[in-house]
C-alpha cells in the first residue's frame, strides 16, 4: 500500500518546499513547491513510495529531468533541476491554464475550428523540435498538453525515446498509434498520429473509437477500427475541409501513409482564416 503523500513544509531536497499534493498517478505523485532560488513556485514529481523499489523507475524520472532541463521550446514545459538523492526527484515550471483533457470536457460548445487548427500547429512545432533532438514522445493526448489563452505546452517525456525498435504497448490507451502497439520500429509517424488523434478528440469531444473490447476489457490500444481506418472526422463533425483532411491523413493505419510533420504543419496552417 502507497504511503501518504509528503506534508506542506516538507523539504525534499535543499532550496525546495513542498506547499502541497497536486496528483498521484500509476507511479508518481506530483507536488506544486516552491523554488528558494527562484523565489517562485514550481512542480516536484517524484516516484511514488510504494514503487522506489521498482526496477527502472527512477532513472526513467531522471531521464525525463535530464531532457527536459536542456530543452528549449515555447511549446514544451521547461526542467529547471533533477536530483539523484536522497530519493529521485524532479523539478518541472508551474504552468498556468488547464489541460486539453479537462478543457474539452469544461466547455458547452466544441472549439471553433481554426482554434483546432492553431492548437495542431502548436503541437507540430514541439514535436518538430523533439523530432530534431533525436526523441519521439510517443504519449501525446490531451492530459499532456496545457493550454492558457490559447497558448499550448507540451508535457511528459516519461515514455519518449529515439526512433527505433521498442517494446509493445509504449503510451497510452485509445491514444497510441497502431504501430506502437505492436513490438517493431517507430518513426515520427507515431507522434503524427498522436497530433491527429488529439485534435480528433479536441474537435468532436471524444476519441474517434472506443478502445474496450465488447466484454469492456482494456485491449492494448489496438481496436479492429483502429487496424482497419479511422472513421473520418466528418462523419462526426463539419469541418473545413483542409482541417478535416488534415486531421484524416494523421490517422492512416500505415505510418508510411501518414503526412510528414512539416506537411502537417502546411496543411494546418493552410487551413486557418486569413
Amino acid at each position: 500500500m502507497s504511503g501518504p503523500p509528503l506534508a506542506p513544509g516538507t523539504r525534499p531536497v535543499p532550496g525546495y518546499e513542498i506547499l502541497g499534493h497536486l496528483a498521484r498517478t500509476g507511479w508518481l505523485d506530483v507536488y506544486d513547491a516552491w523554488s528558494e532560488e527562484r523565489d517562485c513556485r514550481c512542480v516536484i514529481k517524484v516516484v511514488r513510495p510504494d514503487r522506489r523499489g521498482e526496477e527502472g523507475l527512477a532513472e526513467r524520472l531522471l531521464r525525463e529531468g535530464r531532457w527536459l532541463r536542456d530543452l528549449c521550446h515555447p511549446h514544451l514545459v521547461r526542467g529547471y533541476d533533477t536530483f539523484a538523492s536522497p530519493e529521485p526527484l524532479v523539478v518541472l515550471e508551474t504552468l498556468t491554464g488547464e489541460t486539453l483533457a479537462h478543457l474539452v470536457h469544461r466547455l458547452r460548445r466544441r472549439p471553433a475550428a481554426a482554434d483546432v487548427a492553431l492548437l495542431g500547429v502548436q503541437l507540430c512545432s514541439a514535436v518538430h523540435y523533439l523530432h530534431g533532438r533525436g526523441l519521439l514522445h510517443l504519449d501525446l493526448k490531451p492530459s499532456n498538453v496545457v493550454v492558457d489563452r490559447g497558448h499550448a505546452k507540451l508535457l511528459d517525456l516519461s515514455v519518449a525515446r529515439p526512433p527505433g525498435p521498442a517494446p509493445a504497448g509504449l503510451g497510452t490507451c485509445c491514444y497510441r498509434a497502431p504501430e506502437q502497439a505492436r513490438e517493431g520500429p517507430l518513426t515520427a509517424a507515431a507522434d503524427v498520429w498522436g497530433v491527429g488523434v488529439t485534435l480528433y478528440e479536441v474537435a468532436c469531444g471524444s476519441v474517434p473509437f472506443d478502445c474496450a473490447s465488447s466484454d469492456g476489457t482494456d485491449t492494448g490500444g489496438r481496436h479492429p477500427r483502429a487496424e482497419e481506418g479511422v472513421p473520418p472526422i466528418g462523419s462526426r463533425r463539419r469541418l473545413p475541409a483542409a482541417l478535416a483532411a488534415a486531421v484524416d491523413a494523421c490517422l492512416r493505419t500505415r505510418p508510411a501513409a501518414r503526412p510528414t510533420v512539416a506537411e502537417l504543419t502546411a496543411a494546418l496552417k493552410g487551413s486557418l482564416p486569413d
